[in-house]
């Protein structure tokens, strides 16, 4: 058995352990305990990708999205929560001075301390270069000042990436990247709660007020963050369409097996035609949207441009879940509504997954732009230019 095939034997059983275990509970608004990350740390989970050198097991792309989709078949929050806190501890492997990953390297890959991207702010979402955070210049160092939102592991996070303008706002080319210790003066985090139970998300909002930060803690210089960032945004919605079919296809093996379980009018479930009918159908396009996203991870793990192939799989992938996952939950009628079962915290997943990463929406202006001769590419970069 390869490390890999060994690492995600240890990872599907996390998920179908641990996991299975505390996602009934975080659908209902609790947060999992602190030892959940130490054992996932323990198995690698946040480790995976790290090159050797720095302690990790330096697996590729798709190891990485398949340990995603393992983990989202029980729980999208906790998948996120802990793919977010890997990426950053990824980045400071690629861009951090020596002295900054020494510093916070060893908690990040230990599950001791989480981490989080800030890109999204109350006034930017998708359209990203318009972000009004700003890093001042001040003797030799940076003063930060701005809001972040709907930040994943924001609660909890001691550690994060964020982005802003480093001095006066020039559009994307002023944008940089900080690695910011979250317990340093002037940040507070406020949790963001919303009607969907964002608990093992630890989805939270960061305020910097003249936040002092050391010149290192520029990791991603303008004229290189931007472009960092969208290229790591390819990854994002690649690995977040893999858990949306992975949440798709646990929902529709949960009630493919209730079908042949519980009896209607003398007969499984299963054996009416009319029953049978939204799984055929939820089948179909999970196959379709699963092919799309194993040319996204492959491109990806090739390090091509794999812009149309990941908004192709991500808008794919999220429809699918999305238009299924309720028709699969009619399909186990008031069963499915048990916290026990997969379907409302999976419903309410797909929601967030079709907004995280991109929206839905403008995805699909992308692959219209990359795709379609009679677009007007003027208009199609101006726009792109300032968005996400």
């Amino acid at each position: 058995m390869t490390g890999a095939a060994a690492f995600l034997d240890r990872v599907a059983a996390f998920a179908a352990g641990p996991v299975r275990a505390g996602a009934p509970g975080w659908s209902m608004g609790e947060s999992p305990a602190p030892d959940l990350f130490t054992e996932a740390a323990r198995i690698g989970l946040l480790s995976m990708s790290i090159p050797p050198e720095h302690g990790g097991a330096g697996f590729g792309f798709a190891t990485l999205a398949r340990a995603c989709e393992l983990l989202a078949a029980e729980d999208f929050g906790l998948a996120m929560a802990l793919v977010n806190t890997h990426n950053v501890a990824l980045r400071l492997c690629r861009s951090a001075p020596p002295d900054l990953v020494a510093r916070h390297l060893p908690g990040l890959l230990s599950g001791e301390v989480a981490a989080c991207t800030a890109l999204t702010e109350p006034g930017a979402g998708s359209g990203f270069a318009a972000i009004a955070a700003r890093a001042e210049p001040e003797d030799g160092a940076w003063c930060l000042s701005g809001e972040k939102t709907w930040i994943i592991n924001a609660r909890r996070a001691g550690l994060a990436i964020v982005f802003a303008h480093c001095g006066t706002p020039a559009g994307a080319r002023s944008i940089g990247g900080f690695a910011v210790d979250l317990g340093l003066p002037g940040v507070t985090h406020h949790p963001v709660d919303s009607a969907f139970a964002q608990g093992a998300m630890g989805t939270g909002r960061l305020v910097f007020e003249r936040t002092p930060l050391p010149s290192g803690a520029l990791i991603l210089p303008p004229g290189s963050a931007f472009k960092s960032i969208m290229t790591e945004l390819n990854a994002a919605r690649t690995y977040v369409a893999a858990m949306c079919n992975a949440m798709t296809g646990a929902a529709l093996a949960e009630a493919a097996t209730y079908g042949s379980e519980r009896h209607s009018f003398g007969r499984p479930l299963a054996a009416h035609q009319a029953w049978r009918m939204p799984l055929t159908e939820a089948e179909t396009d999970l196959a379709a949207s699963r092919a799309l996203t194993t040319q996204a991870v492959a491109e990806v793990g090739a390090g091509g441009d794999a812009q149309l192939s990941a908004a192709r799989a991500k808008i794919a992938a999220t429809d699918c879940a999305v238009r299924h996952l309720p028709r699969l939950l009619h399909a186990m009628g008031a069963e499915g509504l048990r916290p026990e079962r997969c379907f409302t915290r999976h419903l309410a997943a797909a929601q967030i997954a079709s907004l995280t990463d991109g929206a839905t929406t403008m995805l699909r202006e992308r692959v219209a732009r990359l795709t379609l001769p009679c677009t007007d590419q003027t208009t199609a970069k101006t726009t792109d230019q300032t968005r996400e």
